[in-house]
This record gives structure tokens, sequence and C-alpha cells, in this order.
């Protein structure tokens, strides 16, 4: 199982990601704001300001400080490092 550092210490598996997306957006802001009702919003962003929020496979949404860019590059050197596990 491969982890993704989203900063300030908190990690998340690879393979449950399945977006990595800008805040900026009114359909985001709406998605985060009905995952905090429902109780399924992780705020790892530590109180600065969110650049990113994740779109987890177990519903949960979360948002972080790091630039979306940057988890993007992350996550593709945790599966890059998966694949030469493998092979």
């Amino acid at each position: 199982m491969q982890l993704i550092n989203i900063g300030f210490g908190n990690l998340i598996s690879a393979a449950r990601l399945l977006s990595v997306l800008s805040p900026d957006s009114a359909p985001v802001k709406r998605l985060a704001q009905e995952a905090r009702d429902r109780g399924m919003l992780i705020d790892a962003s530590f109180g600065r300001k969110t650049r990113s929020v994740l779109i987890m496979d177990t519903d949960h949404v979360i948002l972080s400080a790091l630039e979306p860019k940057t988890i993007r590059a992350r996550a593709d050197g945790a599966a890059e490092e998966e694949d030469h596990e493998e092979g």
C-alpha cells in the first residue's frame, strides 16, 4: 500500500484517491459543504488556505493546503514506485 503525504504529516492511501480538485469552483465548494453536513469531511489544512480538495473512494472529502499539482506529482511518484515493486 502506497501512501501520499498531503501536508502536515497527513498521509492518504494512493489506491483510494479518486480525484484531486481545485477548491475554486462552486460545484467543488458545494461538494465540500455537503460532505461536511454528512460528517464525511476531513480538514487536513490545519487552518491554512485550502488549495486542493481530494475525493476518496470511501466517500470522504479531504481538504489540503498543498497545491493540486504537488499532490498529483506525489501520487504519480507513488504509482511509479508500485510499478517498480511489481516488476
